[in-house]
């Protein structure tokens, strides 16, 4: 699961290739935070596989040989995210409740990115075989229509992040962070609001270091597909070639880029134990049962397989 907080290195990247996409899109929906509701969750939950076709249809613009191919594999990894991981986001997130009352440190809201990133990890994993199965079925045209769609991306992504005064891009970053804080704390008062806004100000966060490795990840997606699609790649050629791609998108390598992810991941720590540490009992109590309705909904989702 994501915290609610829109830290970098954890939430969805609006540039991300559409290979990572393709592999990491049910953990997406399931994980990162992209639903406010619990009961939204449900919903969403069940009807995973169909929501996740249709964003990859976007990115890659199936045809209808290849669609039936596409939802087979995205249900197979569904059952097996459901009768997998389910369970144990219900024992990460009973032992986060025994956190939330207390106070934070940087190295507690480390470990709790970690297990997020080793999660979704997970999900890249299993994935493959199923990326394997359809990335040869691909043509060129929609090696095009993946083009188009990170360029619309890159321009969204320099409209949040880059084109604007310091001011006004800060403050729109802010509004993000404040809303996901918000779904896990409830309303926040003034002065955290303030810790927030502060700490997104003196922020390591830099738009163009970041989208300069987006689109580095996009190149290199472009380059994996290119050898494998239109039938030049069995599945088990494609699987390493998918395997390798996701080595490169975990492990930048570019070593300046390295160290900028960790110091960007050190900094988000550091945000995340400051605004709970500013938070009230009374707050923390409403993140501690948020987690739980979470962990209850995982957990009636689970006993349906």
């Amino acid at each position: 699961m994501k915290f609610p907080v829109n830290f970098q290195f954890a939430r969805r990247i609006p540039a991300g290739p559409g290979l990572r996409r393709f592999l990491q899109i049910i953990g997406v929906l399931l994980v990162a935070g992209t639903l406010q509701a619990c009961s939204a969750i449900k919903i969403a939950y069940n009807q995973a596989t169909e929501l996740a076709y249709w964003q990859l249809h976007g990115y890659f613009d199936f045809d209808s040989t290849q669609s039936p191919r596409v939802r087979q594999e995205l249900a197979r990894v569904h059952e097996w995210h459901r009768r997998t991981q389910l369970p144990v986001y219900i024992e990460t997130l009973t032992k986060w409740q025994t956190l939330l009352p207390g106070e934070l440190d940087e190295a507690q809201a480390c470990g709790i990115f970690d297990e997020v990133r080793h999660k979704l990890q997970a999900i890249s994993d299993r994935a493959v075989p199923a990326a394997g199965a359809v990335v040869g079925t691909l043509g060129p045209e929609q090696l095009e229509a993946l083009k188009q769609k990170f360029s619309k991306l890159n321009a969204d992504y320099r409209n949040d992040f880059l084109e604007g005064k310091p001011h006004a891009l800060i403050e729109k970053r802010f509004k993000k962070a404040l809303s996901r804080a918000e779904m896990l704390y409830g309303r926040l008062e003034e002065k955290q609001r303030t810790v927030l806004r502060e700490r997104i100000r003196q922020s390591v966060f830099d738009a163009n270091i970041s989208l300069a490795e987006y689109q580095r990840r996009q190149r290199d997606a472009l380059q994996s597909l290119s050898p494998l699609i239109a039938g030049q790649a069995s599945e088990e050629k494609a699987k390493p070639a998918v395997q390798a791609y996701l080595q490169r998108v975990a492990n930048s390598p570019d070593p300046a880029h390295r160290r900028y992810q960790d110091r960007l991941a050190r900094d988000n720590c550091k945000t995340f134990a400051a605004l709970h540490n500013s938070t009230t009992a009374a707050q923390r109590a409403k993140a501690v049962q948020t987690l739980q309705d979470y962990a209850q909904d995982f957990a009636i989702l689970a006993s349906k397989h």
